[in-house]
């Protein structure tokens, strides 16, 4: 059964929930900096991700919170420490296992349908079939999605579904650590809005630690949590959005607030 918030349907809730592991991570970054070409694209950074908090990367164009994003994941070669759960990562295999990682429009394989995309999740990890495909019936309930859907190609799906499936291929393996780069950013307003919900309920009911990029202001505003304004690869500012408006630490987040609200 379906239950709706302000007009919003959301994802059913599933009976197996007590099956996801419902603790979050701590992240640290300790003067972390990423450069391409002897150019800072990010950093010094330092910062606190909170566990079981939907953290909220915004910042104009070329900010530095796609390479924030990538380094968490360990796709980026970075001076500095990161910290995960009090412990300097140095196996990026043994973290990858605690993350999942969803890009723009899901980031499915074209060439597989939707269910095999989701077992790629599994299968990098040496997971028995049985035990994958029980967890795909298990995600599946969880974001919506049929096994008719499933059975599908990519470009047979709408964009929405595309993200739900990106969805499911990073909760496959229970992650603690879930990294959205804009994930609503290709879809249309009505798809955007009730994805948006169907995210937010989501994170809430999992409690775990979400990183999410956003260019929107009020994408920031509809999760909550903690927002961190970045520019030219620099952290500005971070804390609760509401202590962004109230208390700015420059001209810079004034400007960047007054833009979005303008808009």
């Amino acid at each position: 059964m379906q239950h709706k918030t302000e007009g919003v349907e959301f994802w059913p809730p599933l009976a197996s929930l007590s099956l996801i592991d419902n603790m979050g991570t701590m992240i640290i970054l300790s003067s972390v900096t990423v450069r391409y070409g002897g150019v800072a694209a990010l950093g010094p950074a330092d910062l606190v991700i909170q566990p079981r908090q939907t953290t909220l990367l915004i910042g104009p164009s070329g900010s530095g919170k796609s390479t924030l994003l990538r380094t968490l994941a360990g796709l980026t070669d970075y001076t500095g420490t990161l910290t995960v759960d009090g412990e300097v990562v140095t196996d990026w295999r043994a973290l990858r296992q605690k993350l999942g990682y969803v890009i723009q429009d899901g980031g499915l394989f074209p060439h597989l349908t939707a269910r095999a995309n989701v077992a790629l999740a599994g299968e990098a990890f040496g997971w028995p079939r049985e035990k994958i495909e029980t967890r795909i019936g298990e995600m599946a309930e969880l974001v919506g999605l049929d096994m008719v859907q499933l059975a599908r190609f990519p470009a047979e799906l709408s964009g929405g579904q595309r993200q739900r499936v990106g969805v499911m291929r990073a909760l496959l393996r229970d992650p603690q650590i879930l990294l959205f780069d804009e994930p609503l950013s290709a879809l249309d307003p009505v798809t955007r809005l009730r994805l948006a919900g169907e995210l937010r309920d989501l994170f809430a009911r999992l409690g775990k630690t979400v990183v999410m990029v956003t260019h929107s202001l009020r994408e920031a505003m509809f999760f909550g949590g903690c927002v961190v304004l970045l520019r030219d690869g620099r952290i500005v500012q971070h804390g609760e959005l509401a202590d962004l408006i109230a208390h700015p630490a420059d001209q810079f987040v004034t400007d960047f607030i007054a833009a979005e609200e303008a808009l």
